[in-house]
């Protein structure tokens, strides 16, 4: 990996934000440029072949460059001995003497994405930037040892191409084309971790067909956070590179009430067009089923309605079996939490941290949600905390 970065570097040149700020050291990325074997380079960047000679290599031996960019962008010094950069049209397939066979792969936006396979029988596929394949079909015959992609810009490539089977649990991603839209550090690792993918430094050597050690997927994951602290944000943030989620909304609709409909707007809006949407309390029958994964939106809104089902609200029926019954569906909930084999991702208020509610009914909806709250999170692989945009890693 000659380059892993964004076409203008990490950090970009006179950018002041935090992310250029604190691209130092490994974090600090050259433009992406990738050289197989030593015989072909997917994208020729300046200092290239400085970049090859730090990593313990040389472009003495490469026999094609092939560009992916949407545009050639400014003019690239082509070392002393390397072959002008060329692009193949997509759908066909080139040959090398040394036994590699490249396949334009056609992207939905401007640019080119090359599948490599070596000699050995190895695939990769290679991304530019900003770009996800077009024309996948299900069921199809390829399928990648590794997949270098833009995971941090265009997470539905990946989703797509899990869709299809060409990226399975063995197949090794690694983000690239690295901006400065994520912090990089700890957060970019911890982003990609959700993903199923990773990143590695420039220069590093990658082995196509070795295992790596990704760290899994979560199976069951709760978000925690207070109002517009972000939480729902990062829960769909953790599922948009996976295919055919269920989201099941909790709140409903409300006749009448624009304020609510515009939320609900914009919920829909950010979320992919591949995912379906169920307007459900009822959890635990889809928690029982089988299928794709599911991101609940959220907890507290189902409490609500699970109190206004048991009469919570009103201190007679509460104390004549109310409290008993709530206690009941909690458990119910949480015990198929414990043995879904979906993946599940929930969202949930984190509140009584400060205000006392004025009211009996508003103490009681309180204690009942931070009792909701950590009986879900007791059965969850992971579970974050999101303050101000930031999500706190609790548990996993």
């Amino acid at each position: 990996m000659l380059g892993t970065g964004a076409p203008a570097g990490l950090p970009r040149p006179d950018c002041p934000c935090a992310a250029c700020a604190t691209a130092l050291g490994q974090d600090a990325r050259a433009a992406t440029a990738v050289l197989v074997d030593g015989t072909l380079l997917l994208d020729l960047t300046p200092g290239a072949a400085f970049a090859a000679a730090r990593a313990g290599h040389s472009l003495g031996g490469v026999r094609q460059v092939l560009l992916s960019h949407p545009h050639d962008g400014p003019a690239v010094e082509v070392p002393a001995g390397l072959p002008q950069p060329g692009r193949v049209p997509d759908g066909r397939e080139l040959a090398l003497l040394t036994g590699h066979r490249v396949r334009a792969v056609a992207m939905d936006a401007p640019g080119t994405g090359y599948a490599v396979t070596g000699p050995d029988g190895q695939s990769l596929l290679y991304l530019p930037p900003g770009g996800a394949p077009a024309g996948l079909e299900e069921g199809g015959k390829e399928s990648y040892d590794m997949v270098l992609a833009d995971v941090v810009e265009r997470p539905d490539a990946l989703a797509r191409l899990r869709a299809v089977g060409a990226v399975g649990p063995t197949t090794d991603v690694v983000a690239v084309h690295l901006d400065h839209d994520v912090p990089p550090g700890a957060e970019l690792r911890r982003r990609l971790a959700a993903a199923g993918a990773r990143a590695v430094p420039d220069g590093t050597t990658l082995a196509v067909g070795a295992y790596e050690d990704v760290p899994d997927v979560p199976r069951r994951t709760l978000v925690l956070g207070g109002a517009r602290s972000g939480k729902s944000v990062e829960a769909e943030r953790r599922l948009e590179a996976f295919p055919q989620v269920l989201y099941v909304a909790t709140g409903g609709s409300r006749n009448g009430d624009t304020e609510w409909a515009s939320r609900v707007a914009t919920h829909r809006e950010r979320r992919p067009g591949s995912w379906r949407t169920a307007e459900t309390c009822d959890l635990v029958p889809l928690l029982k089923d089988d299928g794709p994964a599911l991101l609940i939106d959220c907890l507290s809104l189902w409490l609500t309605d699970a109190m206004d089902s048991v009469g919570a609200w009103d201190d007679a029926e509460w104390a004549d079996g109310g409290e008993r019954e709530l206690r009941a569906r909690v458990r119910e909930l949480t015990e198929a939490v414990r043995a879904t084999r979906r993946t599940v991702v929930a969202v949930s208020n984190e509140v009584g941290s400060g205000i006392v509610p004025a009211t009996a009914s508003g103490r009681r909806y309180r204690d009942e949600l931070g009792r909701l709250n950590a009986a879900f999170a007791a059965e969850c692989e992971q579970v974050l905390l999101v303050v101000a945009g930031q999500a706190l890693v609790l548990r996993g």
